[in-house]
């Protein structure tokens, strides 16, 4: 065999073997991560069930066991990085995560971020104190209400400045944990916020809170990349519809909320 034959049959292993590798690697080899070889999550840390500190101070939530199993079909190191709300697109744009996965609403945020599909509903809803007199919207007139600092109820409130001229005091919160501490104590009236959340925390402290029945806003729930990352985005998505094929989805979401609350396939 001459030379150039030689050669020949050596470039063509050398591309039967580089297309077999790719198609059984792992799907997240042409991801782009912020760190080579890991998943890195940013996430709200006092938003429970969806990402928070459990009593041993693990990180734990129904969005955090999501990003588990996604980073663990792709072979990736999952890597959970608290963020504090307001700062996250300051914490995306500089690439220290990867994506936000925390209960994030993709309404009105369409055209900031590359989305995935969405996963699960979620309504902007009001608490208040079990046995309270506010029993509507219009019962909040003259009262005080908080809200988490950037988050998607203080959207729905700006998006409703009628109702928000009734307050009597209108305040922010860093979390809704301290927000839901204010009404406990009674320093506020109601706390506008996301409604799997608050029925999470009224299964928690079984008694103290209930929820009014008026709507502020349906929404729902996304993954959020930087703008422009539809390579990564696109493999999360691909994982997450094989998990909801499998199952993975709503074993998961029962486990947190006792019923299947996901969107995707559905």
């Amino acid at each position: 065999m001459n030379k150039k034959l030689i050669a020949l049959f050596m470039t063509i292993i050398l591309v039967l073997t580089t297309v077999g590798c790719s198609k059984g690697g792992s799907k997240a080899k042409d991801a782009i991560t912020v760190e080579p070889g890991k998943f890195t999550v940013g996430f709200d840390q006092d938003f429970p069930p969806m990402g928070f500190v459990d009593d041993n101070g693990e990180h734990t939530g129904f969005d955090l066991e999501l990003a588990a199993e996604v980073a663990r079909r792709l072979d990736l190191e999952l890597v959970l990085q608290p963020i504090a709300w307001d700062s996250k697109d300051a914490e995306l744009s500089s690439k220290n995560i990867d994506c936000i996965w925390n209960g994030f609403t993709m309404n009105g945020r369409e055209d900031k971020y590359t989305w995935t599909k969405p996963y699960m509903k979620n309504n902007q809803v009001f608490v208040v104190k079990a046995g309270s007199d506010i029993k509507t919207l219009e019962d909040l007139e003259g009262k005080t209400v908080v809200v988490q600092t950037d988050s998607s109820a203080e959207k729905a409130l700006n998006d409703r400045p009628e109702l928000v001229d009734t307050f009597g005091e209108y305040l922010t919160a860093a979390n809704y944990n301290s927000a839901l501490m204010d009404l406990e104590a009674g320093a506020v009236d109601a706390v506008a916020m996301d409604d799997v959340v608050a029925i999470y925390q009224i299964e928690q402290r079984k008694g103290i809170f209930t929820i009014l029945d008026e709507i502020l806003a349906v929404e729902d729930y996304g993954v959020g990349f930087l703008l422009g990352n539809e390579t990564l985005r696109d493999i999360v998505q691909e994982t997450l519809e094989d998990m909801a094929k499998d199952g993975f989805l709503t074993k998961t979401s029962e486990k947190w909320f006792g019923k299947d609350v996901t969107t995707i396939g559905k």
